[in-house]
């Protein structure tokens, strides 16, 4: 069955023809949640809940055939929301010293994956989304435009304002 004979049966009332749909975008599911949120846990929470609110406003979608990008915008913005929540109720916990990891390699690693990290974290959330979909999930620009409902010249300019911003934030040397 294709995916809008599967929407159309979701709009039905079939929760079997859902669940195959969620099904089918699992892993790019994941793959988009965990690069905003960094956290197995995090990640499946929020995929839970955009299934949810995915499921509960299946009547609002209008094109059948945009059902990936659909629910890969309340995937977003279900991450962004949780990003906003994380940083209201972070705690400031001073840095820690005497961190013994014999592995120095592993360590330099994680420490540059942190810092580009936080580099992404300090973009816009439309930056964050494209950065994320270009070269986390390895789309094109033609799909993330059609995943984000913004025309493909708008996606190249804001992917080179935010590599640019990462350039500038993470200095030379990257």
């Amino acid at each position: 069955m294709n995916l809008e004979q599967l929407v159309s049966q979701a709009r039905q009332g079939d929760d079997e023809a859902f669940y195959q749909l969620i099904c089918q975008q699992q892993k790019q599911l994941y793959s988009v949640a965990y690069a905003f949120l960094r956290n197995e846990l995090d990640a499946l929470e929020a995929i839970q809940e955009a299934t949810c609110r995915s499921y509960l406003r299946l009547s609002r979608l209008k094109q059948p055939a945009h059902f990936r990008t659909w629910l890969t915008r309340i995937l977003i913005h279900v991450c962004l929301d949780e990003l906003k929540r994380k940083k209201r109720f972070a705690p400031d916990f001073p840095d820690g010293d005497g961190l013994a990891d014999p592995d120095r390699k592993q360590w330099e690693h994680t420490a540059d994956k942190l810092v580009i990290e936080e580099a992404l974290a300090k973009l816009t959330p439309a930056y964050r989304s494209i950065i994320i979909l270009k070269y986390f999930e390895d789309l094109t620009i033609r799909e993330i435009a059609l995943r984000l409902g913004h025309p493909e010249g708008t996606i190249k300019t804001w992917l080179h304002k935010a590599l640019a911003t990462l350039r500038k934030e993470l200095g030379k040397g990257w």
